[in-house]
């Protein structure tokens, strides 16, 4: 079973995560940040990953500290019910059209933290209180503890929810694909013999 069970108290954040990379598409996400919880609502729905998180952080201050340890949570979850990596397909990569905006991310379950993230919002950003620039820290989160090389990027749009929606839903489809168990592979995918 390619599951994981992550918890990370610290003085600014408590975060508990239960991943399924084998799962239907099921989430209950609360990290107290309504925006996040629908980026990753929606990473899960597509990606086909089972995802439960319960994070309280210290939102009051900002929602900074928050949205960076639940990417390490959930890079750190990604990572464990991987396992040893056996039969994955490794690479993955999807593009997905949000109304205007185009987004894509192009990953290699490598053992190798890399993020690059090509990402312009529209100058009258606007989503509440969220911060859009977040986005690029918690990917920095994500990819660094799940050990992923991680390309992010969105071609054009007009919208910030819109573009950010896209990457969310790309990552989820990429990241299905490259968990995905090929029967082909014997160990793993790669002529080192380690990932």
């Amino acid at each position: 079973m390619r599951k994981a069970k992550i918890e990370r108290k610290t003085k600014e954040t408590d975060i508990r995560a239960e991943l399924d990379l084998d799962g239907t598409g099921k989430y209950a996400v609360d990290t107290s940040i309504p925006f996040l919880d629908h980026m990753l609502s929606l990473m899960c729905k597509h990606g086909l990953f089972d995802l439960t998180v319960k994070a309280k952080g210290d939102v009051e201050i900002d929602d900074h500290h928050t949205v960076e340890d639940t990417g390490i949570v959930l890079g750190k979850a990604l990572k464990q019910a991987l396992g040893d990596m056996k039969g994955i397909s490794r690479y993955g990569q999807a593009s997905v059209p949000m109304d205007e905006a185009l987004a894509s991310v192009c990953l290699d379950i490598s053992g190798r933290a890399y993020l690059v993230y090509r990402v312009e919002f529209p100058k009258k950003s606007k989503l509440r209180n969220f911060d859009p620039d977040l986005i690029e820290d918690f990917l920095q989160a994500f990819a660094g503890n799940a050990g992923i090389t991680l390309h992010a990027g969105a071609a054009y749009g007009r919208n910030t929810h819109h573009i950010i929606e896209g990457i969310f839903k790309a990552l989820g489809r990429a990241l299905r694909q490259a968990v995905t168990i090929d029967p082909r592979v014997k160990g793993v995918p790669s002529t080192k013999g380690k990932l």
